[in-house]
């Protein structure tokens, strides 16, 4: 069994949570911050079986094996 490290973004919106993981694109939501993240948890878990089946897997592979990755905040005009 591979064991991936992904990144979770997660901010609040009016009626719970929203959880994002920048590198698959999958994202999820819970009424708490840790019900956000699990069940993103769940939503990448179930893209990854789908990716693997589809022989598409070592294609993401790299970007989830990364062992240095960076959040940054930063704002834009329009």
């Amino acid at each position: 069994m591979d064991i991936f490290g992904y990144t979770a973004v997660v901010w609040k919106e009016t009626e719970g949570y929203v959880s994002k993981c920048p590198e698959l694109g999958v994202a999820s939501c819970g009424d708490s911050f840790e019900d956000s993240v699990f069940n993103l948890r769940e939503a990448v878990e179930l893209y990854l079986e789908n990716a693997k089946e589809l022989n598409i897997l070592d294609d993401i592979a790299e970007s989830l094996r990364a062992k240095e990755k960076y959040t940054a905040h930063f704002e834009a005009a329009i």
